[in-house]
């Protein structure tokens, strides 16, 4: 995996990321900022004061497009977004179809920004990034983070109607998205960029384990967090969309297509379907970053030409009450 890492502010190639187990290891995040909705504190929720880098390709940054496609803050929020294929220099703003060029710094890597925000940077480099215009620098780089705010922290200029997080849930919607991090969102890395053999078994058990108890769960109920859409079916959606096309294949999450499991299908589609989300999938970009980035896992960087996905068919899920 070319995922580089910048050592006070200069660039290195590097592309271990497992332990002596040969266990996929995560990046930490580095840059953990909040913005305010009440106008205190050093970032406050504005209208085009914020700017998002992202990959169409990469799950965690895709969290971030649906949330700010659902909020309707599409206008508020401006977005760069890379070039799928990620080489030895990184993420990068070379022209391609999808591509938004950076047009804060004209950045032609991706690191360029880290080292706007910080010149003697130490860490990976990684999408999504939340910059704020206005101090010229990183807010946040976390995803999860990003998107709680994205959904509460912008009320004044978003969607009075759409909400995520809703109070009397909150609770369980962070123990949800606790519960599919490991096993599920991280979980397929875990499964694909294992360098032993135990290490791929132990994480494709577990992924399919918690598939299992998640496709049991919705057999009962619309969404993971009851019959209301919440941020936990968001960090949820993006690693099942890429399941079939990419992570069965590619990473050899290979028990079973999502297709095959009737509850989380028929979720998949009806997230899918929910209107702002479709338009924030771009599976060209998917499939030629993980086909083309990863030359340990796929040496010849060849890219499928399907699976062919009926992602608009009856999703069935409205059977329970909304």
């Amino acid at each position: 995996m070319a995922l580089g890492l910048l050592v006070n502010g200069k660039w290195m190639a590097d592309r271990e990321q497992e332990d002596k187990d040969g266990r996929f290891l995560r990046p930490s995040t580095t840059f953990r900022d909040w913005i305010s909705s009440n106008g205190t504190g050093k970032y406050t929720a504005k209208r085009d004061r914020y700017h998002l880098y992202v990959s169409l390709a990469c799950p965690w940054a895709h969290r971030t497009l649906i949330m700010r496609s659902l909020k309707g803050l599409t206008d508020s929020i401006s977005i760069s977004v890379v070039n799928p294929y990620m080489g030895d220099e990184g993420w990068s703003f070379e022209d391609a179809p999808g591509v938004v060029p950076d047009p804060i710094h004209n950045a032609q890597y991706l690191r360029a920004i880290y080292t706007a925000a910080e010149d003697t940077f130490t860490g990976r480099v990684t999408v999504p990034i939340l910059w704020d215009k206005k101090t010229g620098t990183i807010v946040n780089n976390e995803s999860r983070e990003i998107i709680r705010m994205l959904d509460t922290k912008f009320e004044s200029i978003a969607k009075p109607d759409v909400d995520l997080c809703p109070h009397r849930l909150r609770d369980k919607i962070d123990e949800t998205i606790d519960a599919i991090y490991d096993p599920i969102n991280n979980g397929v890395y875990r499964a694909g960029f294992a360098t032993t053999q135990n290490a791929y078994e132990e994480a494709v058990t577990e992924l399919f384990h918690t598939l299992d108890r998640w496709e049991s769960v919705l057999e009962g109920q619309r969404y993971l967090c009851g019959n209301v859409l919440t941020e936990a079916d968001i960090c949820m959606f993006t690693t099942l969309i890429r399941f079939d096309p990419v992570y069965y294949v590619h990473f050899k999450c290979n028990l079973r297509h999502i297709f095959q499991y009737p509850n989380l299908w028929g979720y998949l589609r009806d997230i899918y379907q929910t209107p702002g989300v479709a338009e924030t999938c771009d599976f060209d970009h998917i499939k030629q970053h993980y086909y083309r980035s990863h030359p340990k896992v796929n040496p010849f960087g060849v890219v499928p030409v399907g699976p062919k996905l009926d992602l608009e068919g009856d999703h069935g899920r409205d059977r329970f009450t909304s």
